[in-house]
């Protein structure tokens, strides 16, 4: 990957979207994980305002600790971006309260897990409003279209997506090339959504690399039946879960009347 080439074609992109938008500039919640790093260390270098949000809900130590001090890092480096932590963690227990009670279940788990995602995005398009900010994504292709490994209208409900086209291991290279700190460059990926320490890897039964291979293997036409041991094991679990996150990654449906039923 021609590293600079890449920086320099997403950072002009974004100043050229928001420009032609008539927006002022953008606003990223910023987790302490790579993605969310890279993607608002590529909003900063457009020079237009950049506003990153600290958003924890019953967050870790050491992801807010790293989301710290990436946004200090920042800046430091940028007189355009500007902070705010806003702790989401009353309001998620308010929200616990008010919905009704059910027994603690794996589905339970989710429901509330994605609650939390959707409680950020509410708050992203709050500061988008006030300041006619776009909210900038921070998905990558392996979770936006290959195991749809994100919240619908949470993490996912964004204006404008940087780094969606590139891979998992791209990230980290423009991650490399852009001096992201060292704590976010060696963490291990986690969305942090269920306030314990389970990985990304763990929820999905693969590493990215791994997945990022049978993504690769899908689209050179391979099939199951090319793989025996791991390797079928991880294009069997990226398969399925493209399969079942499919409905995230395309457009809403839309009931389509018959013409004459509407005369």
């Amino acid at each position: 990957m021609q590293i600079e080439k890449v920086a320099d074609h997403i950072i002009n992109w974004l100043k050229e979207y928001a420009t032609k938008a008539n927006m002022n500039g953008f606003v990223i919640g910023v987790s302490g994980g790579i993605d969310s790093a890279v993607a608002s260390t590529l909003c900063a270098k457009t020079g237009l305002p950049t506003l990153c949000l600290e958003m924890p809900i019953h967050q870790s130590e050491n992801q807010v600790s790293r989301a710290r001090k990436h946004i200090d890092e920042l800046q430091h480096n940028f007189a355009n971006v500007s902070a705010l932590e806003v702790n989401l963690t009353p309001v998620f227990e308010q929200f616990k309260k008010g919905v009704p009670q059910h027994r603690e279940t794996s589905s339970v788990d989710l429901a509330l897990a994605n609650s939390r995602a959707r409680l950020r995005m509410t708050t992203l398009y709050y500061f988008a409003g006030l300041h006619k900010y776009l909210v900038a994504g921070t998905g990558n292709k392996i979770e936006d279209f290959g195991v749809g490994f994100y919240t619908k209208y949470g993490d996912g409900g964004v204006d404008l997506s940087p780094i969606a086209d590139l891979l998992k291991s791209e990230v980290y290279e423009l991650g490399e090339y852009l001096n992201i700190i060292e704590e976010i460059m060696i963490a291990a990926p986690t969305d942090g959504l269920f306030g314990d320490s389970r990985s990304d890897e763990d929820q999905l039964g693969a590493s990215y690399d791994e997945l990022e291979q049978a993504m690769k293997s899908i689209e050179n036409g391979k099939t199951e039946l090319d793989f025996e041991g791991r390797q079928r094991e991880v294009f069997n679990i990226y398969s399925k879960l493209n399969i079942a996150n499919t409905h995230k990654m395309i457009p809403i449906p839309v009931c389509q009347i018959p013409v004459h039923l509407k005369k």
